[in-house]
């Protein structure tokens, strides 16, 4: 395994930390081993005000990862007070930014800014409109970041701002170890004090975590785009990305048949188990380079938990993620229909001690990197196209950056389109809201609401070819259960049902062989399957995606009903079950001001609102009972 050196790039013989050490012998003597280093990286093309920029520079990111705290300090950031301030920027739209009242910290109020404080080789190619600049300006503040609105129109240009930031990030970290190395060149005694802690104990510094290996491709490229514009000869192993990171045309084909979203979402190379390093020089971008000689990681939740396994030993090993200062999570809703769990023991080993030294120079690493207190000067970036209580939970149980947090507001326009303004069937729409005070114990409150008030009601024989929709595989597990147990009649369909199954389990359904259908949201995201025949469709929870409600509603139409069955759609009826903590699932579904009504304390335990669609003159309204 190769030792932790942060600019051993270019030439494998040269190590320049360790080489600079008094009682180290050296390769070759001190004043060329540096001199040499120094050509390297800044060759005769490089501008005079590039390099001037670098001695320079004090910027948002000297400010924030060279600072240190006491250990009283950071006492004080786990439990002081926060202070929250609102803001509304023209493009990016309204956001609160909280952050710790403590003078000692970074608790000043964000200002309107377009500066971006970007290295000018990552501005020659590309240029970023008024959204991009105030959304990099918001990253370059180093709080953490939270962007619950990312859509398919908006999602390359957001793309292309986390990539700029990142390469930034890496371009000041490597000018900084640079610009420390020449003075430590005139005087070895600089090496002894604090001012020259530059680097970490592992090199690795940005994570960015992405679903499919298709994201990882179109960010990679972007980063091409950034550094070389459509120039790939400075890119090693490029090839060999391409191919393993793109898809055959067939596979392609096959989804041309699903919604436009599906489509979207699911376009290219879909394989979830993948990670690359990369490692940025002066003249090259390298890919496929060992972790522990990588700037950058980039993978996907799987990939990295089967990257820390190691079989021979039993054990996991996550050091190359001991020194991570910037964490960018993307599409971070899509990781709730793989497997959570990866996410969630991912950040827990981020930044954790690591099990060896991995030859670093301790002379040379920061003193809060020492003190373990990395987590609390990391930088979290999410970006997701929707959000609920289990996402913006993540997100703050993980946001101990001392700069604090932004988040913006998922609200809707009054006037704009919500999921149920898509529905187009005329039955009944009944929302039933019940008593939750404790975010731990809504699932058991959930359950047994649903069989004590729900359940008895549609296992009369009117309401067969019930459908039950469930967002959670461990809710589906325990009505599954409960469902046997009971000797229900039912079917089940979830992830893990083989296509031969579920096409025999459609077509019983629709002849009504059985009563209710147990039907996962994971599998209508992966397939977006039409279930014919459903009658009775009831929501368990609130859809992750608000669009996967009016779809499957509006698959109740007339035409999937088959002759014999279909009376009219009076007869019909959807039920949502929601609580209070269902509220940011509820927006992109109702909007927010019916959402705020359906979850506003009230004094009786259970309240039920009824919605109905009335078409008239091909314009949809719904009225609230």
């Amino acid at each position: 395994m190769k030792p932790n050196d942060e600019t051993n790039d270019e030439n494998d013989n040269i190590e320049p930390f360790k080489n600079l050490s008094n009682d180290t012998p050296t390769i070759s003597p001190v004043k060329e081993l540096v001199q040499d280093y120094f050509e390297m990286q800044f060759s005769e093309e490089e501008d005079d005000d590039e390099k001037e920029e670098m001695l320079k520079e004090i910027d948002e990111f000297e400010e924030h990862y060279f600072k240190n705290f006491e250990s009283n300090e950071i006492e004080k950031l786990k439990s002081c007070r926060k202070i929250s301030h609102k803001h509304q920027w023209p493009n990016i739209g309204t956001f609160i930014e909280t952050c710790c009242e403590e003078s000692c910290f970074n608790n000043s109020k964000l200002s309107y800014s377009k500066e971006t404080q970007m290295k000018s080789r990552l501005m020659k190619h590309e240029r970023f409109d008024s959204f991009q600049t105030e959304l990099l300006s918001l990253l370059n503040s180093y709080k953490n970041l939270y962007y619950p609105k990312r859509q398919f129109d908006n999602s390359e240009r957001i793309r292309m701002v986390y990539t700029a930031h990142a390469l930034n990030h890496i371009i000041k970290t490597r000018n900084k170890i640079i610009k420390n190395n020449i003075k430590i060149k005139e005087n070895p005694d600089h090496k002894q004090t604090d001012q020259f802690r530059d680097q970490g104990l592992t090199r690795p510094k940005v994570l960015i975590v992405l679903p499919f290996r298709d994201s990882a491709l179109r960010t990679i490229n972007c980063m091409i785009r950034l550094l070389y514009g459509e120039e790939t000869k400075n890119v090693m192993n490029y090839k060999r990305f391409i191919k393993e990171f793109s898809i055959d045309e067939e596979d392609s084909l096959q989804r041309k048949r699903k919604p436009i979203d599906y489509q979207q979402t699911f376009n290219g190379n879909i394989d979830d188990m993948f990670r690359i390093g990369l490692a940025l020089t002066k003249n090259s971008l390298k890919l496929y380079t060992e972790f522990y000689s990588s700037d950058i990681i980039i993978a996907s939740p799987l990939g990295l938990h089967l990257t820390g396994e190691d079989d021979e030993k039993k054990e996991t090993n996550f050091d190359f993620l001991s020194s991570i200062e910037s964490i960018i999570i993307d599409q971070a809703d899509i990781f709730l229909m793989q497997n959570w769990t990866h996410m969630i023991n991912l950040m827990s080993n981020i930044n954790s001690k690591p099990k060896e030294t991995h030859g670093v120079d301790f002379s040379r690493v920061k003193n809060w990197v020492l003190e373990l207190w990395s987590r609390y000067y990391c930088q979290l970036i999410m970006f997701s196209s929707t959000t609920n209580s289990l996402l913006i939970g993540f997100f703050n149980h993980n946001s101990l950056n001392y700069s604090g947090k932004i988040l913006f507001q998922n609200e809707t326009d009054p006037n704009g389109s919500t999921a149920i303004n898509g529905v187009y069937i005329q039955c009944p729409q009944i929302f039933h809201r019940f008593s939750c005070d404790s975010f731990e114990q809504r699932c058991d409150i959930r359950f047994d609401f649903f069989i004590k008030k729900i359940l008895p009601n549609f296992r009369n024989p009117l309401f067969t070819r019930s459908m039950i929709y469930v967002p959670s595989y461990l809710d589906f597990v325990r009505l599954r259960n409960y469902f046997r147990d009971q000797e229900i009649d039912f079917f089940s369909i979830c992830e893990y049902t083989k296509p031969g199954k579920v096409a025999q389990i459609r077509h019983k359904f629709f002849n009504a062989s059985r009563h209710f259908l147990l039907y996962t949201e994971r599998y209508h995201f992966y397939n977006r399957s039409i279930i014919k025949g459903i009658r009775h469709l009831i929501f368990y929870e609130p859809p992750l995606y608000a669009h996967f409600y009016s779809e499957l509603v509006n698959s109740m139409n007339q035409s999937n009903q088959g002759r014999k069955l279909f009376t009219d759609y009076s007869s019909m009826s959807v039920t949502v079950l929601y609580n209070r903590f269902d509220f940011h699932s509820l927006i992109d579904l109702l909007g927010t001001e019916k959402s705020r009504t359906l979850c506003a304390d009230q004094s009786s335990e259970t309240e039920i609102h009824r919605f109905c669609i009335d078409i008239d003159s091909n314009c949809s309204t719904i009225k609230s009972n």
